[in-house]
């Protein structure tokens, strides 16, 4: 089960100090000799997020190629951020968040990938790593580990006795950001996400502004939006997962993944909670978590071995069928459970994806303005 904690905020101040090595240190990692990766002892430091693997991914991993994995997790991309930033860390593979990831490749703190070490790379739906492209252009640095969309959940049941007769909206955001929608809603539980890089950009676009601005001015002017709704705010969690499946909210802003876990474990327990994941039909932000591999890597080569091992079809559905993500794997989908397979809010169709907004990153102040917005928000001023 994948209760993952993304990131409350962009890429923390001490990495822009690494900024300013980007060339140097960019140009020396990514200049690892073959000779070198094949000297590599059986050994692989995986830091990932908690609770994001497939029960029997390493240990399969190390059966079919007699590496060693030390597998170690993390809670934030701030965590994983740090140790990157300071150098050393003694990981060979991690899994950063895409609004993360931009920076740290500006930063020269990962490592070109060597595409012809990953022969399964084939395998990766170029229309999703196309989407990428405003992070990491040209594909160079990152491969989707799992990927999701930022979204509206509902409690069925209940929002629909708490509206009363009024119709559902066309437009899924009015049910959490709608004083007209809200006002009704607040009686069964409204939640959400604990991050302002999530909520601020979904905000933003709703009003119709850039959902990655770098204007200050249009942050306010989504605070001014969500000002209007916070008494109906109840929650704010770092996953929707236990508030939805639990009935303590009705309607959540989460990531699509996670609301599908909360979904499967209502039904797990009997609850007769009935969960549904929208796609909103004005779009929304996706998110992609990638491998990638730390500039200072001591063994790159089983990092790649990783990396393709992943990339078989089986191995990749496996990840979706363990989380309820998506995969980038073009030929997964076919070895995905029929009832996940046939779900359209975790495979979304061409019209529904092509409305999603790619992920970018956050000029400094940006991040300050998003972070300040928030924090009035959530303090109810």
């Amino acid at each position: 089960m994948k209760a993952k904690y993304l990131l409350a905020v962009a890429a923390s101040a001490v990495l822009l100090t690494a900024c300013g090595k980007q060339s140097t240190d960019t140009a020396q990692a990514n200049q690892a000799p073959a000779a070198e990766q094949g000297a590599e002892e059986k050994v692989l430091n995986f830091y990932n997020w908690a609770d994001y693997i497939p029960e029997n991914m390493i240990a399969d991993f190390e059966k079919e190629t007699g590496i060693k994995v030390n597998y170690q997790t993390f809670e934030s991309n701030e965590m994983l951020n740090a140790k990157l930033v300071a150098g050393n860390s003694g990981y060979d593979l991690v899994v950063p968040g895409s609004v993360f990831a931009k920076a740290q490749i500006e930063a020269g703190l990962l490592r070109k990938l060597d595409k012809e070490q990953i022969p399964n790379y084939k395998n990766l739906d170029p229309a999703i790593m196309a989407k990428l492209g405003k992070v990491d252009p040209n594909n160079e640095y990152l491969v989707p580990w799992g990927w999701s969309y930022v979204t509206v959940a509902i409690n069925k049941d209940a929002v629909e006795k708490a509206l009363a007769g009024t119709a559902m909206p066309d437009n899924a955001w009015d049910l959490v950001f709608n004083p007209s929608y809200t006002s009704k809603l607040k009686s069964c539980g409204i939640a959400y996400l604990d991050t302002p890089s999530e909520i601020l950009p979904s905000a933003m676009r709703y009003i119709g502004k850039p959902p990655y601005s770098t204007d200050v001015a249009d942050y306010k002017a989504a605070g001014e939006m969500l000002a209007k709704v916070r008494s109906d705010v109840r929650i704010f969690s770092s996953t929707m997962i236990d508030d939805l499946s639990s009935g303590r909210a009705c309607a959540a802003i989460g990531w699509a993944g996670d609301i599908n876990i909360a979904r499967t474990r209502a039904v797990e327990n009997n609850s007769g909670i009935k969960i549904e994941a929208l796609v909103p039909s004005t779009g929304a932000i996706l998110f992609f978590d990638n491998l990638a591999i730390p500039k200072d890597a001591k063994h790159p080569g089983n990092a790649q071995k990783f990396i393709d091992y992943f990339l078989q079809p089986k191995v990749s559905a496996s990840l979706t069928n363990a989380m309820t993500y998506p995969v980038a794997n073009m030929h997964a989908k076919e070895h995905v459970t029929p009832e996940l397979a046939n779900d359209k809010s975790t495979f979304l169709d061409a019209d529904s994806m092509a409305k999603m907004v790619e992920p970018e990153g956050f000029s400094k102040e940006a991040r300050e303005a998003m972070n300040n917005v928030f924090t009035e928000f959530k303090k109810g001023r």
